[in-house]
């Protein structure tokens, strides 16, 4: 039975602000960074789509492909407000939400006839209601998987509401091309192209022994897609893997001192994360672009689990000294291996503790004044404050 639903709202960022402005609606609207500053397109109106313009491209590119084109800074604190009122319509309908992003989620219906009725009932009720209540599009689909829903909501956007019986799973994936396949990257595709398959009905043609010799494990994966098949369950409380912040430079950067500031406002920021989501981290990633768009990571473990700045910092510093090639176009630092245990010593760092502490009450601080209230002091020297 089809019962997992997956609904994706229609280009969420740029129809927010299409919705809260008049003026841009019916307009081509980016929301992103500006083209001088090396801004990305977060996203894109379907107005702006005609011309070409999507997300990740480089803003400068956006504009010279849509001459009209109006581009939004984007406003998270919005979206987040209003990601939290459309999860709180899928709620609604059953505990077993699985948020994918701000505007994506899966839900299993599994149980709630009796209350809601059928899960095409329920499906076509959160798109009415996302519609009349926050008067935005989304589209819906329904499938016996996740695999299933997610293509399924994809198949007639903008606005589409798509139902994938079981009986009707392989005619459906047929005709679609690889590439739809979840996780199916470029590089796979054209991998499965220069073999001679382009669709999944093709890919099915195959045998599992064959597409793992070529692909190692997701060769496995490979082989049940195009079958239809996921064993995934909907996890309404999965935890995030990592946790990280990145800054494109207007110019590109060649000072060490420079990006080791921008390293240093970066890992508070992740720190401060980690801190209110009460996680610590077990490794901690430099993650570099170069003006040739080359990107380069570089991953450290560490010697036991922690959230505060000052280690996550001297840990990505370090690998910035040993990996860092100036001039700079993108640098970042990411968390991962992320946990809540509380590791209890007998004999705790009394150093540790103190920067427990310490840590704990500016966080009081910037929670209350802002996150200007207080800065380290290498920071505001190299500002002249």
């Amino acid at each position: 039975m089809a019962n997992i639903i997956h609904v994706d709202m229609d280009a969420f960022f740029a129809s927010v602000e299409q919705r809260d402005n008049p003026e841009l609606q019916g307009r081509p609207v980016a929301v992103g960074g500006r083209p001088e500053q090396r801004g990305v397109v977060a996203a894109a109106s379907y107005e702006a789509r005609r011309f070409g313009v999507h997300s990740a491209m480089a803003m400068a590119t956006a504009v010279k492909q849509c001459p009209g084109l109006v581009i939004v800074p984007t406003n998270h604190q919005k979206y987040k407000a209003v990601s939290s009122a459309i999860m709180a319509i899928f709620n609604a309908y059953t505990p077993l939400v699985e948020p994918v992003s701000l505007d994506e989620a899966f839900l299993d219906v599994r149980g709630t006839e009796k209350l809601f009725g059928p899960p095409e009932l329920i499906g076509a009720e959160i798109q009415r209601r996302i519609k009349e209540e926050l008067q935005l599009s989304a589209s819906v689909g329904i499938g016996p998987n996740k695999f299933i829903a997610k293509l399924a909501s994809d198949y007639q956007k903008p606005g589409g509401f798509t139902v994938i019986p079981q009986e009707k799973v392989l005619e459906f994936l047929a005709p679609l091309p690889v590439e739809k396949m979840w996780g199916t990257g470029l590089k796979t595709a054209d991998k499965l192209k220069r073999i001679g398959v382009y669709t999944i009905g093709q890919l099915r043609e195959l045998s599992q022994s064959f597409l793992e010799e070529g692909f190692g494990k997701y060769g496995t994966v490979l082989y049940q897609f195009a079958r239809g098949e996921d064993t995934r369950s909907v996890e309404p409380h999965r935890e995030a893997k990592s946790v990280g912040k990145e800054v494109t430079f207007a110019k590109d950067v060649r000072e060490m001192d420079i990006l080791r500031q921008t390293l240093r406002r970066l890992t508070e920021k992740v720190g401060r994360s980690l801190r209110r989501d009460n996680l610590k981290c077990g490794s901690v990633t430099l993650k570099i672009k170069y003006p040739d768009r080359k990107l380069v990571t570089r991953t450290e473990g560490l010697p036991e689990p922690t959230n505060l700045t000052g280690a996550i910092y001297t840990t990505v510093n370090r690998l910035l000294d040993k990996h860092c090639q100036p001039p700079v176009r993108l640098i970042g630092v990411t968390c991962g291996k992320l946990t809540r245990e509380q590791v209890i010593t007998l004999f705790p760092d009394e150093q540790q503790v103190k920067e427990e502490k310490i840590t704990k009450a500016l966080d009081q601080l910037k929670d209350r004044y802002g996150e200007e209230v207080v800065k380290v002091a290498s920071l505001l020297e190299k500002r002249g404050r």
